[in-house]
């Protein structure tokens, strides 16, 4: 029953020209395509309007109550100079109580490190909005390697990261919906 799907937000951390974000977050919805018991909200912050005041305004609002709206989130996310995006801290911290008691998981995607870095610094900052990240992550090295010119990954062993990665996800947000509707995360 569509009701009882998990909702999963999909979040694309990167808004740069010329970036290669779309590609990734392609594939992966290729992945999850093969997921039922899921709905998707894919929200790429390219085509938001979220101000850095954080003051409200613009997109914010609405971006709150999607952030709201999901049971779990996958946050797609290159490594900038041994980081995350800032575009993809201001959406970060324009939803704030709406992270609470749901998992969170990471495709990253980069140089040599494949963007863990960047993993490495959101998990301290989800774990101060009292999110829940996964352990296994999709870790894509020399991402613009890793894709043919139609978009096609040409690394098999990424697939199956990414049916780990979706599995603990899909344990850990039907578990904390359960938690929630049976006692609100409130602390």
């Amino acid at each position: 029953m569509a009701d009882d799907r998990l909702q999963l937000a999909v979040i694309v951390g990167s808004v740069r020209a010329g970036r290669i974000a779309p590609v990734v977050a392609s594939w992966l919805m290729t992945q999850l395509a093969q997921q039922e018991q899921i709905g998707i909200d894919m929200i790429d912050l390219a085509d938001l309007s979220l101000p850095d005041s954080l003051d409200g305004g613009g997109d914010a609002s609405g971006f709150a109550k999607r952030v709201n709206a999901a049971d779990a989130f996958i946050i797609v996310t290159p490594e900038y100079n041994h980081g995350y995006p800032g575009a993809l801290k201001t959406a970060i911290d324009t939803a704030r109580d709406e992270w609470r008691a749901k998992p969170v998981g990471f495709v990253s995607y980069g140089g040599t490190a494949g963007g863990l870095r960047a993993v490495e610094q959101l998990r301290l900052v989800f774990a101060e909005l009292h999110a829940v990240t996964v352990r296994h992550v999709v870790s894509l090295h020399w991402v613009h390697d890793l894709f043919d010119v139609n978009g096609k990954l040409r690394d098999p062993g990424a697939s199956a990261a990414a049916r780990t990665m979706v599995s603990q996800l899909c344990w850990w947000a039907g578990a904390l919906r359960n938690a929630r509707a049976e006692s609100p995360y409130d602390v």
